[in-house]
């Protein structure tokens, strides 16, 4: 009965290691759950057994658990879990594509300092310079920077 338990306890813990390795990695309570398990297993046998035969199930623990946790990595399982694409496009790259410097427009609401402008056939929010332009005001780019564009009255 002593081996029963002594092998249940390193064992389980031994397979909650893998488990935390291959199926939930980066959890880690299911990993320290397993150590735990492996650590009272240990301390059993140096309680119910001589202290040579304890240093071998000592070491034959910490075998299997590094085996284990070897295994984990050499299977590739975190290959799953890691992000192989990188997305290169950003938002809104071609939004202001046509617009330039000293084109014309009208504001579509008031721009106290942001606000939508017409120019075009095409509404943009766009900043203006100078502070308040009220709704209605014709207006003219006089930058466009980081993606915004900057307008005067």
């Amino acid at each position: 009965m002593t081996w029963f338990i002594l092998l249940s306890l390193v064992l389980f813990g031994a397979m909650l290691i893998l488990v935390e390795v291959l199926f939930v990695p980066g959890t880690t309570i299911v990993g320290l759950i397993g150590v735990a398990f492996t650590a009272l297993g240990i301390y059993y046998a140096f309680i119910s057994f001589d202290r040579d035969t304890a240093f071998i199930i000592l070491g034959a623990a910490v075998v299997v658990n590094l085996s284990f946790i070897l295994y984990g990595f050499r299977s590739g399982a975190w290959e799953r879990f890691a992000l192989k694409d990188t997305i290169s496009s950003r938002t809104y790259d071609d939004r202001l594509l046509g617009l330039e410097k000293g084109q014309k427009g009208k504001t579509l609401s008031d721009c106290k300092p942001f606000g939508k402008v017409e120019i075009g056939d095409k509404i943009y929010e766009a900043k203006s310079e100078g502070g308040f332009i009220p709704a209605g005001s014709e207006v003219y780019i006089v930058k466009i920077e980081n993606n915004k564009i900057i307008i005067k009255q």
